[in-house]
């Protein structure tokens, strides 16, 4: 007879009770680990979707989501002559709150030019950006549907097409409008801003600028080679597909991950000690029925493998109610959560092991009991 499941069946509210504690405290730090997952995900997200190989960014800035860069309009057309460029476009980005279906939404909007690299890679509702005006492609998470309209600046837009998993490393959901628009509310002053400059003596505002220039590269071609020969050019500077990640996930998200790295470590650490006091007192309520088991000559194997089975049983219980919470809500958080199978088992290990640690002082406490406690009152 298995004496751990015995004593689970003489106590099962109890240890369903006890399960689902653990299976929440398990399901929070599954959630840390999804998303810290999720951070580094949503931060490379953008910059997967337009597939673009290079980037071409401001003199002395690091590209347009470290810092501030801006460049002339025409330096897409000097990128896309450049031996290896198969084509390149023009982006901007700025961040914009406007009044949606579900009240006021916090946006990153991305411009670029339809048919050159800059646009979104796939769509799961409607179509793609074309030659009309005053048009967007939204993520699904910013709760815009297809045919909504909202005001961006002084001009209302229509949602023709949906996107999903594309947002901003802030978690700002993306939305996406032609180079043109984005130009204007980006960089074109207000009409009384507009008379104030011009009575002072000032030029026009220049709005054919861009944040960014994109690129394609022939097949074949090394970024590396072509990213130097941009680089040649004094007022311009330039970063490779894998030069941008690297700078986004050590740089842009860095403090986030550090952050939630911390917290995940510090609520494992709690977990392993709330699971060890849960063990201690579920082994020091069991004292009478152990030391019975010590004074009709059960070896010590027997008493350890009855605390240890019931720690192995409550961590995998509760890591299974855990992960079953999580998976159930996790569509309904403001931050992405990334839980695949590599994260799922690495968790599942280290609750493993916390529970083997934890069932360490229970075990040494139950080998300690006197036998002679079973004939005592």
């Amino acid at each position: 007879m298995n004496l751990a499941l015995a004593d689970i069946r003489h106590g099962i509210g109890r240890f369903l009770i006890t399960c689902v504690g653990i299976g929440l405290l398990l399901g929070v730090a599954l959630s840390m680990v999804g998303i810290y997952q999720g951070v580094v995900r949503e931060a490379l997200a953008l910059t997967r979707s337009l597939g673009a190989e290079l980037w071409v960014v401001e003199q002395g800035t690091r590209g347009p989501f470290a810092e501030a860069s801006r460049v002339p309009g025409d330096v897409r057309e000097m990128v896309a002559r450049i031996p290896g460029v198969a084509a390149a476009g023009g982006l901007t980005l700025r961040t914009a709150e406007a009044e949606g279906p579900q009240g006021r939404i916090r946006l990153q909007v991305v411009g670029y030019e339809p048919g050159r690299p800059g646009g979104p890679g796939s769509l799961v509702e409607g179509r793609a950006l074309g030659g009309a005006r005053f048009e967007l492609v939204a993520d699904a998470r910013s709760g815009l549907p297809l045919g909504a309209t909202l005001h961006l600046g002084a001009d209302r837009y229509r949602v023709v097409g949906i996107t999903r998993g594309l947002v901003a490393s802030g978690g700002d959901p993306l939305v996406f409008a032609t180079l043109r628009d984005s130009q204007e509310m980006q960089f074109r002053q207000a009409p009384p801003a507009a008379r104030r400059a011009l009575a002072a003596g000032a030029l026009p505002a220049v709005t054919d600028t861009v944040n960014a220039v994109v690129a394609v590269l022939h097949p074949g071609a090394d970024p590396s080679a072509v990213a130097e020969t941009v680089r040649r050019w004094k007022h311009l500077s330039a970063l490779t597909a894998a030069e941008q990640e690297d700078l986004l996930t050590r740089s842009v998200v860095q403090r986030a991950r550090m952050q939630l790295g911390i917290f995940t470590v510090v609520l494992l650490f709690v977990s392993g000690v709330i699971i060890a006091l849960i063990i201690y007192t579920m082994t020091m309520d069991k004292r009478r029925e152990i030391a019975t088991l010590k004074l009709i000559g059960a070896p010590d194997r027997t008493i350890a493998g009855l605390v240890l089975q019931q720690a192995m049983l409550i961590g995998a219980f509760g890591f299974v109610a855990g992960l079953v919470l999580l998976l159930s809500v996790r569509d309904h958080f403001p931050r992405a959560v990334e839980l695949g199978v590599f994260e799922v088992a690495v968790m599942a290990g280290v609750t493993a092991t916390i529970c083997l640690l934890a069932s360490v002082l229970s075990i040494r406490a139950a080998l300690r009991i006197d036998p002679q406690q079973a004939l005592g009152g």
